[in-house]
């Protein structure tokens, strides 16, 4: 199954995951129910934490969004990570921004502690 999730943070810099189900329970697609979307929406808002991004894996294809990723893209502000479970993914993370039917890959820095 593909598992999905929220991203949040401070000042544009990602501190917390927010694991979500995937209520297609699909090895090929996912979707976040809208009342969980909501208690987690409203988490990260007693937290003090913005939305930062959107997580989801594919099982058995590279991580590049599929046309369904970008149809149903619905954040233009947020980045997109997506992780591919294939053993011989050169970059098993990977990160885009969708906007408005357009991909651009984004480039991840890791921050140190």
């Amino acid at each position: 199954m593909e598992c999905c999730g929220l991203l949040a943070g401070i000042d544009g810099v990602i501190t917390n995951i927010f694991p979500a189900k995937n209520a297609l329970a699909s090895p090929s697609a996912y979707d976040v129910a809208p009342q969980e979307l909501f208690q987690l929406f409203r988490r990260m808002r007693e937290e003090g934490l913005e939305h930062l991004g959107i997580y989801h894996s594919h099982t058995a294809t590279e991580n590049v969004p599929s046309p369904r990723d970008i149809e149903l893209a619905a954040y233009p502000d947020e980045a997109y990570f997506i992780i591919s479970l294939l053993p011989a993914a050169p970059r098993p993370v990977r990160a885009f921004s969708i906007r408005d039917g357009h991909v651009q890959e984004l480039e991840i820095v890791i921050a140190n502690a």
